[in-house]
């Protein structure tokens, strides 16, 4: 005869420590993000340049950006998508992007360009970032492709 399956015994209650081996509470997302003007520019440039390249290939929707752009930036950045400033030229073509050269005009303001290599073709994408609101949120005021 065999023993009921009622009980588990390899199986522990599930608790808050489960999750978490060291058991530490899980953060807010935004907890690690610095406040208004925290932000290194270089760094900010950098992470917006990889994900623009990406909308711009087709590898990410636009409007995963459109929190991050202001009305005139987003009707520039999907006038740019439509026209397919950056097309790749196969399945296998990746986007290489080059470093990303940045300045500060002003410190609520960041301009960038960066090299993108899509195959044997390379293409210049440039932006302008601006802090906006009372929030001091970072948005992309302009992109140029070419």
């Amino acid at each position: 005869m065999t023993a009921p399956l009622t009980a588990r015994p390899h199986r522990r209650p599930r608790t808050a420590a489960a999750h978490d081996p060291a058991g530490r509470r899980p953060r807010h997302p935004r907890a690690a993000c610095p406040g208004p003007g925290g932000h290194d520019p270089r760094t900010l440039a950098s992470r917006f340049a990889h994900q623009l390249v990406e909308v711009l290939t087709g590898a990410r929707p636009s409007g995963q950006l459109m929190r991050h752009t202001s009305l005139d930036g987003y009707g520039q950045l999907a006038s740019l998508v439509r026209a397919g400033a950056l097309r790749r030229g196969g399945a296998a073509d990746r986007p290489r992007l080059g470093p990303v050269h940045d300045r500060s005009p002003s410190p609520d303001a960041v301009e960038a360009c960066v090299r993108v290599d899509l195959g044997r073709r390379h293409h210049m994408v440039a932006f302008r970032l601006e802090q906006r609101g009372q929030a001091g949120q970072w948005q992309c005021t302009a992109v140029e492709a070419r």
